[in-house]
């Protein structure tokens, strides 16, 4: 026998022990394997353990203080889940800061560059865009280096965000559910950047102080026709709550504005939002009402830039200088003639009674911002074919 030939031998024949053997083994093996190679499920956007919303505190922390600064990896984490496919547009968001959180998102057909000079300009009051969310809005510039007229004119590099820093007044429309509308200053941080080759904005804010003391307002007739009665008396004007001091403790919210890169263009905006609201220290805000509130502002916001009446940035601008040029008493004049015409639609419709007129706010007491916001709107609600309280004033 040659070392090359080797014994015979007879085979054995294996028995259906050894096959179950084999099977099981060769499962287990692609088991590991998919194990191994499986993509991590994150937790629910619900759960604080899920790493966007953590990534939201961390832009918040950096907008309470200015010493902390900006995580690169956080803003990375927010833009990329904003873009990212999902099957649903809103969620909940964990309870932080004994305030609760809801994220909502929503496309708006227009371009990047057009979406900041109406939305970001100081020519161009916030009410326009956000008619039926706020009354107006005022900005004060905190430790940035020179004043910016208008946001779109700054070009980041990748890389290299550009960061602006104020204190933002706001004062909000009657609430859906209970018609009561606050004041407070909001810390605002803003974060111009390119992520990914794509243009995007993130809006930090953060309340600085508790709001003041709630007030009793009214909706008059449909939402989308962004007319406000406000009482200038403490309370709600829900059934049974006409009595109560509710404040606002606590908001933070980041909003994420982001070019989707699609054809015709739009921007998306995402927006992570805490509330922690009610009375006698406690908190009765839940997420379904921070949803509501997004929903809200989405409406009224695309319905805005979306709309085919809208004119260029330019003339709105132009028309705001012009309004603003006007001497205070003819402003105080077309103001009170405004708030006459609230009294007298809230009266019809029942929403106003002889209090509420007996404490209207007087005009005199009244910032020149929140007067050329509120009458600019009014001139902005004809522009783009909606029913303008004073139009039947002839003003």
């Amino acid at each position: 026998m040659t070392e090359h030939e080797k014994p015979m031998t007879k085979k054995s024949n294996p028995g259906p022990a050894s096959g179950i053997r084999r099977s099981t083994t060769i499962l287990a093996l692609f088991l590991v394997t998919l194990v191994l190679h499986a993509p991590t499920q994150a937790a629910p956007l619900s759960e604080a353990s899920n790493p966007v919303p953590a990534a939201a505190m961390k832009l918040v922390q950096s907008c309470m203080d200015p010493k902390v600064a900006l995580d690169s990896q956080a803003i990375a984490t927010l833009v990329d889940y904003v873009l990212e496919p999902k099957p649903k547009r809103e969620a909940d968001l964990p309870k932080l800061w004994k305030a609760s959180g809801a994220y909502y998102e929503f496309d708006t057909r227009i371009d990047f560059p057009s979406f900041l000079k109406y939305s970001f300009s100081r020519q161009i009051p916030s009410i326009l865009t956000s008619p039926s969310s706020l009354r107006y809005s005022q900005w004060i510039d905190q430790g940035n280096s020179r004043r910016i007229s208008n946001i779109s004119d700054l070009s980041p590099s990748e890389g290299q965000p550009i960061v602006l820093r104020g204190l933002e007044h706001v004062e909000i429309t009657p609430d859906l559910n209970t018609g009561v509308y606050y004041q407070y200053d909001l810390k605002k941080t803003l974060i111009l950047l390119k992520h990914k080759g794509r243009q995007v904005l993130i809006s930090v804010s953060k309340q600085a102080d508790i709001s003041d003391v709630g007030k009793k307002g009214f909706i008059l007739g449909k939402d989308d026709d962004w007319n406000y009665h406000y009482s200038g008396e403490p309370g709600s004007a829900k059934a049974g709550l006409g009595w109560v001091k509710s404040y606002i403790y606590d908001y933070f919210s980041v909003g994420v504005y982001v070019s989707t890169g699609s054809s015709p263009p739009a921007v998306r905006s995402g927006f992570f939002s805490w509330i922690r609201a009610g009375w006698s220290g406690v908190n009765f805000a839940e997420p379904r009402h921070v949803l509501k509130g997004l929903q809200r502002h989405a409406r009224s916001s695309k319905s805005v830039l979306e709309s085919p009446r809208l004119p260029a940035p330019s003339q709105v601008a132009s028309s705001y200088l012009k309004l603003s040029a006007l001497p205070r008493n003819v402003l105080a004049d077309r103001y009170a003639a405004l708030q006459q015409a609230r009294q007298q639609l809230a009266a019809r419709k029942g929403n106003a009674g002889n209090a509420s007129a007996n404490r209207a706010e007087t005009v005199a007491n009244i910032p020149r911002e929140q007067i050329l916001s509120e009458l600019m709107l009014e001139y902005f609600k004809t522009t783009l074919g909606k029913p303008s309280l004073l139009e039947s004033r002839g003003i």
